[in-house]
């Protein structure tokens, strides 16, 4: 499976089988979270065989079920840390997804359990999240028209069309999608694109931009364009 047709089939999924991770698939999950903290300066950890963080009252509102495996993302206080948490932490998504796995950003419904991950000074826990074999592959949600989201019109270029449409495809708290692209045209022979994140009572903004444009440069390719 290609990042492509995992961002087509990734949905958001709860409930899982009674099966941990496979030694293999877990190995590959950990070399990949090496890769991203270390690219991304990040602390990332994977929990296994865990079942208590999601077995809390707000995990029931949640409606988790079967977790005993996931993700606890972590990073040094930073402006930028929510937005590299979920950069970063979709490129897990969706790697997760091409060998087979399902997973859910989770922003509330967990609980945080001593002396399973380790938080060195100056770090914090923004998110966790699930991920094993799911029950389902989980459902679509609706989703915003591209017109919402972005300027993009019969003039900017295919594949800006292309990473707004994949954008789109991102989890999102609560589907909130308050996320924008603007196609800005070219400078110095490099077509410029701005994201930018909308106003939410909800919060997590920040961290579902960084979602939404790896989404993005995922679909347009990296090699066509810069962030303004």
């Amino acid at each position: 499976m290609t990042l492509l047709e995992a961002i087509q089939a990734r949905h958001s999924v709860r409930a899982y089988q009674e099966q941990p991770l496979t030694d293999a698939d877990a190995q590959a999950l950990q070399e990949k979270i090496d890769e991203v903290n270390r690219i991304g300066r990040l602390h990332i950890q994977l929990i296994r065989n865990e079942p208590k963080a999601f077995l809390g009252p707000f995990a029931r509102y949640g409606k988790f079920r079967g977790v005993t495996d996931y993700l606890v993302m972590i990073g040094q206080k930073a402006d930028d840390l929510d937005e590299r948490i979920g950069y970063y932490g979709e490129q897990l998504v969706l790697f997760a997804q091409t060998i087979g796995l399902n997973t859910c950003w989770v922003g509330l419904s967990y609980t945080k359990i001593p002396n399973t991950y380790v938080l060195n000074e100056g770090e914090v826990i923004l998110a966790f999240i699930s991920i094993g074999y799911g029950a389902t592959q989980g459902v679509s949600h609706k989703i915003k028209r591209i017109d919402q989201v972005s300027n993009v019109s019969d003039s900017t270029p295919d594949w800006f069309r292309r990473g707004v449409e994949a954008a789109l495809l991102a989890p999102t708290a609560i589907n909130q999608q308050k996320f924008s692209f603007e196609y800005m045209g070219m400078t110095e022979g490099r077509h410029l694109v701005r994201a930018k994140k909308g106003f939410s009572l909800v919060g997590y903004t920040h961290m579902d931009l960084g979602i939404a444009k790896y989404h993005f440069e995922i679909a347009a390719g990296k090699e066509n364009f810069e962030w303004a």
